[in-house]
């Protein structure tokens, strides 16, 4: 059963929440400020968050931030009234890693919740052999590495620290090579949702990306294809 943490102040919206998941099968823990949500994510292994924005004791951005100085795997769902483009990607740009405007449809939330939880716990595979997992979960590219068995990326000979939703995006590239791939493509893939905010989330992804990866290369691997997309290409 996997486990959901709410964060959220409004009781109403707690009880609508708590009560659709746990009949879709989730184990739901709420917190009711930011500084407690803060606490039960340290002292638990949760597999998503969602979270408020507008939380009493510390605010929604915060709790991110704060979360993920020891946590940079954990999804997280931010739950917003400020509907705004500007205000979405300042949460995404504070570590999290999907949004949702009130009022919403629960439909809606579920699709979210089911999305995150589905890239972030992979569907397991079974134990292999040293030699199988080099050949079937290892992306090498330039001097880039990924196993995607142990999760584990090298550019240069150094580890790489990244997020879910930024190793979901290295991954995308990694399969698509040398292909300029849209905007458009890009949401559909990474974030499993049609979204409306325009391209937004993938510029800020993107430039999270090229700041762990591309950062202190002189031979960038990340390219912009103005007007037209991203590729992932060789210098």
């Amino acid at each position: 059963m996997k486990k959901i943490v709410l964060i959220e102040d409004e009781t109403s919206v707690v009880s609508f929440i708590k009560k659709g998941l746990q009949e879709k099968g989730y184990e739901i823990s709420v917190a009711f400020d930011g500084l407690t949500g803060v606490s039960l994510v340290q002292e638990n292994d949760f597999d998503l968050v969602i979270l408020d924005i507008m939380l009493p004791e510390m605010n929604g951005l915060d709790v991110c931030k704060e979360i993920r100085k020891t946590n940079k795997s954990v999804p997280i769902l931010f739950l917003t009234a400020l509907g705004t483009s500007e205000n979405i990607v300042l949460g995404l740009e504070n570590g999290g890693d999907d949004y949702l405007v009130k009022p919403f449809k629960f439909i809606e939330l579920v699709a979210r919740v089911k999305s995150l939880l589905r890239r972030s716990n992979p569907i397991s595979t079974p134990e292999a052999t040293e030699n199988e997992e080099e050949n079937e979960y290892v992306f090498k590219f330039s001097d880039l590495i990924v196993n995607d068995y142990s999760k584990k990326v090298i550019r240069a000979g150094e580890e790489v620290s990244l997020t879910s939703t930024e190793y979901k995006l290295l991954i995308y590239f990694l399969n698509n090579p040398e292909k300029v791939i849209s905007r458009a493509e890009i949401l559909d893939a990474v974030w499993g949702v049609n979204y409306e905010l325009g391209t937004n989330v993938v510029d800020v992804y993107v430039n999270y990306l090229r700041k762990k990866i591309d950062n202190h290369e002189d031979n960038k691997l990340i390219h912009t294809v103005i007007g037209m997309g991203y590729v992932l290409k060789k210098p």
